[in-house]
């Protein structure tokens, strides 16, 4: 199977999104917003992030890389 450039983009995208999962960089802070301490937010947006970016791989590259037709019929 031949990759395209934009199919090689997801797997520092999806790399990027695991390794920034734990926001080792917050670790010790105790800073607090909206009553919620920060590393909470973060987890919040990080999710809302990684549906958009789930979202946008299964439109435009899920059969492609997971090696499934793209009819989305069965037989």
């Amino acid at each position: 199977m031949v990759r395209s450039k934009s199919d090689l983009v997801w797997i520092p995208t999806f790399a990027i999104l695991v390794v920034f999962a734990v926001p080792w960089f917050l670790w010790g802070v105790d800073d607090v917003v909206a009553g919620l301490p920060i590393w909470l937010w973060w987890h919040v947006g990080w999710m809302g992030l990684c549906a958009l970016a789930f979202s946008r791989f299964t439109d435009g590259a899920w059969d492609r890389l997971m090696g499934v037709e793209a009819d989305g019929g069965s037989d």
